[in-house]
């Protein structure tokens, strides 16, 4: 790593930017950690640490943009079913946790196809994964919606009574 530090370095500065540059660094690292028993010297040590850390974050790339639509989803979807007046859109930690805590209370199927969905798999993707019909999935999905904004309303309505 010493000899090849800036490899890694430009690597961490291309894909992330910011505190997300600490975290692809370790994220590459590790990679590299794990990867060094695999090198056999087919290559030089530098397009071997490119091809690792290139890969690492690539795959951090993705996992990333999986969490950020997911957390989208998930303001929406909070949005959605608490739209009080004078409320923004952004996220914070609590209305995460809320909503997380409320999906929690779902029936395990239930609880399964809004983590689905809030991944941004369609109908046609989660009926495949449960073996179940598209519009079964559509009914289940609403319901669970409902259940859920019930839910929200009733903690935001328990700790801030008007």
């Amino acid at each position: 790593m010493r000899d090849h530090i800036a490899i890694v370095h430009h690597v961490v500065h291309g894909f992330a930017h910011g505190s997300d540059r600490d975290d692809l660094l370790q994220e590459v690292s590790l990679a590299l950690w794990r990867a060094a028993a695999a090198f056999r010297g087919d290559c030089s040590e530098s397009t071997f640490i490119y091809r690792v850390a290139h890969n690492a974050a690539l795959t951090w790339l993705r996992s990333e943009r999986q969490h950020r639509r997911r957390v989208e989803v998930a303001i929406e979807i909070e949005w959605m079913t608490h739209p009080l007046e004078g409320r923004s859109r952004s996220a914070t930690p609590d209305r995460l946790a809320q909503l997380y805590a409320a999906i929690r209370t779902l029936a395990p199927i239930d609880r399964s196809l809004v983590l689905l969905s809030l991944d941004g798999l369609s109908y046609r993707e989660i009926a495949s994964v449960h073996g179940l019909s598209e519009s079964n999935i559509g009914a289940r999905l609403t319901r669970a919606r409902q259940r859920l904004a019930e839910r929200l309303t009733e903690h935001h309505e328990t700790n801030f009574p008007s």
